[in-house]
C-alpha cells in the first residue's frame, strides 16, 4: 500500500513538473515514445557550493526547481512511415552541469589562441539597443552559464550582466547564443523560459524563432504540424490566404506521367514552295548578273 502511494506521489510530482505536457503529447497523432527522466532533488549544500564557487546567487525560481529535481529531460519521437524518428527534446542542465560558458584555456591549447573574450574588443559599443536589452559580454563584465545545449544548434544560457570582480551577482536573464556567437534575448526569468520551453514542445530549433533568420525549413514543417496554434511564419513566406509555407502535394500532378507530345507533321508543300522560291530568286539573280 505504501509503494502504491509513493508511486502516485512521484507521478503527481512529474505531472506538476511537466505541466501535463506528457498527456498532451501522447494525444497527438504520430507521437510516440514520450519519456520523462525523473531525477532526485539537488542538495542545498550543492546549491550553496555552486553560488560560492561562481560568485552568483541563484534566482529563487531556479533554486526551487533544483530542490525539486536536479535537471530536466523530456524526449519524444514521431512516427514517420514505419519508423520512430527522435524529434522533441527538452533539457535543463543539473547543478553539476551548470558550468561557465567561458572556461579557462586548456593545457593542450596554444598559448596565443583567441578566446571568446577577444570578441568584446569594442569598448564603446552601445549598451542599450532599440530592439531590447543590452547584449551580454564574453569577458568579465558578464557571467554566463550553459542551461541547455540545444542539441548542438546553439546554447541557452543563464546570464548575469554588469558584473564586478569580487562582487556577488544577483540578477540574471535567459539568452540564446547561436552557432555564429550572436546573442538573442529570450526571457527575463527562469520561470518564463521554462513555460516557453514547455509551450514549444521541445521541437527542433524552436529557439531560432527568436532570431532574425528563424528556424530551418524542415523545423518549420515540424512546427506547423505539431504546433499550429502558436507557430507563426514570416509574412513574406505566407501565401495570399495567410497559410503557413507548408509543402502542398497534389497527387494528380505529382504522380502523373509525362504525356508524350505528338511529333509535328512536316508540311511538304510549304517547304517545297519556300525552297522553290529561294531557288527562283537565286536563278534570277544569276541571270541578272549575266545580263550585266
Amino acid at each position: 500500500m505504501e509503494e502504491t502511494k509513493e508511486g502516485l506521489t512521484c507521478k503527481g510530482i512529474a505531472e506538476r513538473l511537466t505541466l501535463g505536457i506528457t498527456r498532451v503529447l501522447e494525444s497527438m497523432p504520430g507521437v510516440m515514445d514520450v519519456r520523462f527522466v525523473e531525477r532526485e532533488p539537488a542538495e542545498k549544500r550543492c546549491l550553496m557550493s555552486w553560488e560560492q564557487k561562481n560568485t552568483c546567487v541563484l534566482p529563487e525560481d531556479l533554486r526551487d526547481f533544483y530542490l525539486t529535481t536536479d535537471g530536466f529531460t523530456l524526449t519524444w519521437s514521431a512516427k514517420l512511415e514505419n519508423e520512430s524518428v527522435p524529434l522533441g527534446c527538452m533539457v535543463l542542465n543539473g547543478v553539476a552541469n551548470l558550468r561557465p560558458l567561458c572556461q579557462s584555456s586548456s593545457v593542450f591549447s596554444l598559448p596565443n589562441a583567441p578566446s571568446l573574450a577577444d570578441l568584446d574588443w569594442d569598448e564603446e559599443q552601445v549598451e542599450e539597443s532599440e530592439c531590447g536589452p543590452a547584449e551580454p559580454h564574453f569577458d568579465s563584465r558578464s557571467r554566463i552559464f550553459e542551461l541547455d545545449p540545444c542539441s548542438g544548434n546553439g546554447k541557452v544560457c543563464l546570464v548575469y550582466k554588469d558584473c564586478t570582480k569580487g562582487v556577488v551577482a544577483q540578477n540574471c536573464e535567459v539568452w540564446f547564443l547561436d552557432r555564429s556567437l550572436y546573442w538573442h534575448y529570450l526571457t527575463p526569468s527562469f520561470t518564463a523560459y521554462y513555460r516557453l520551453m514547455i509551450t514549444n514542445l521541445g521541437l527542433p530549433e524552436w529557439q531560432n524563432a527568436f532570431t532574425p533568420y528563424g528556424p530551418s525549413p524542415q523545423a518549420k514543417q515540424w512546427a506547423s504540424l505539431y504546433q499550429p496554434l502558436s507557430f507563426h511564419c514570416e509574412p513574406s513566406m505566407a501565401d495570399l490566404t495567410g497559410e503557413p509555407p507548408v509543402n502542398k502535394l497534389d497527387p494528380s500532378k505529382a504522380f502523373r506521367g509525362k504525356a508524350k507530345l505528338p511529333a509535328p507533321k512536316k508540311k511538304q508543300s510549304a517547304q517545297g514552295g519556300v525552297g522553290g522560291t529561294a531557288k527562283g530568286q537565286g536563278s534570277s539573280g544569276r541571270h541578272s548578273g549575266g545580263r550585266r
